[in-house]
């Protein structure tokens, strides 16, 4: 498999398959496609792992698409603006906050994963499950905004705040920290949480947390009395 990717404000990866490579995606993902590209539509992995899907907040159905000639191309779009970022999950096993995933090669594994502790599952803002990607082959996540990433040597940490992670390596430990100061907490403007995220390991982030620029569109839209 070959891939590209176009675009700079709302993104694509377009990928260049032969005859029996295929990609699997959430729903809707696609977005054009060549002749020669055979669409079908399963579970992947069965009942528990649609089931785990559904409680991240994904789809339960996957759509996987197989071409049965050399040199079929098929490409899968970014939802908002923002970037694309390509893992090799052969070198590396990723945990994403849900709706980062986007595609991958079907020798990849999407699964559930859940936050070690109560703390970082009741207050993390992605609830307790994460989404982990392992396997071998290459996967693709969305990032609202630019994305940044860091690389942390052992015992180095990065606090981040709610909903601005992207992914980071499965070697990496989460956690929630209390934002310090009852005038902080009050009037700082960033809510009560952080994110805390503690090395070794890849950190990847995004500039904008989508959810809370909705909801500012959303508080701006006139009231009917």
């Amino acid at each position: 498999m070959k891939y590209e990717i176009i675009g700079n404000i709302v993104p694509a990866v377009e990928c260049t398959l032969n005859t029996g490579e295929s990609m699997f995606t959430q729903s809707g993902g696609m977005i054009w496609q060549s002749e020669g590209i055979e669409m079908t539509t399963n579970t992947k992995g069965g009942g528990l792992k649609s089931l785990g899907r559904l409680l991240a907040g994904e789809s339960i159905f996957l759509a996987n698409y197989t071409s049965k000639v050399d040199g079929a191309a098929i490409a899968f779009g970014s939802t908002v603006s923002g970037k694309l970022v390509p893992v090799n999950v052969s070198n590396t096993e990723m945990i994403c906050q849900k709706g980062a995933f986007l595609c991958a090669e079907s020798s990849v594994k999407l699964e559930i994963t859940f936050t070690r502790k109560l703390g970082a599952g009741l207050f993390g803002g992605e609830g307790f499950v994460l989404q982990k990607i392992t396997g071998s082959g290459m996967a693709f996540l969305e990032a609202d905004g630019d994305v940044v990433e860091k690389n942390l040597a052992p015992g180095e940490s990065i606090k981040v705040d709610t909903g601005n992670v992207v992914a980071f390596e499965s070697s990496v430990k989460y956690d929630i920290e209390t934002v310090k100061g009852l005038k902080n907490v009050l009037l700082g403007g960033e809510g009560l949480f952080l994110t805390k995220l503690t090395g070794p390991g890849r950190v990847v982030l995004q500039t904008q947390n989508f959810n809370d620029f909705a909801n500012k569109i959303i508080a701006m839209i006139p009231k009917n009395n």
